[in-house]
């Protein structure tokens, strides 16, 4: 059985998804892009700062099914430019500990609303 996970401290969903959806001991969270929950608006800044507030937005669902960063278990990034990779794994490296989720990052030939960074995360539920 599905069950929705949801927060308002993560940007809704402006589609036909959810957040987040936990299902047999697993929570697949939506891609997370940089938008401020509270104002709805993308945040200006270079990839450091969209990382961050993807990375914080991710948190957010985490938390709203009582779960963390450490939690996670793979996470699939996706960047407007490779040659923000640097900057990014930098910002990236700071919410998650060893052992590092497994992960994939790609370039992606256009992102929603030309933002520079999403990521989407599966997690386990203990």
């Amino acid at each position: 059985m599905k069950e929705r996970i949801e927060t308002a401290h993560a940007p809704i969903a402006i589609g036909p998804y959810s957040q987040a959806i936990a299902v047999e001991g697993l929570l697949f969270c939506a891609g997370q892009g940089p938008f401020d929950p509270q104002t709805k608006q993308l945040l200006s800044g270079g990839i450091a700062v969209q990382t961050e507030q993807s990375l914080k937005n991710l948190g957010a669902i985490l938390e709203a099914a009582g779960l963390g960063y450490g939690d996670v278990v793979k996470t699939t990034c996706y960047l407007a430019d490779m040659d923000d990779f640097a900057a990014f794994n930098e910002v990236y490296a700071g919410f998650f500990a060893e052992p590092y989720p497994a992960r994939t990052t790609i370039q992606a030939a256009r992102l929603p609303l030309d933002i520079a960074v999403e990521i989407e995360a599966i997690a386990v539920r203990r």
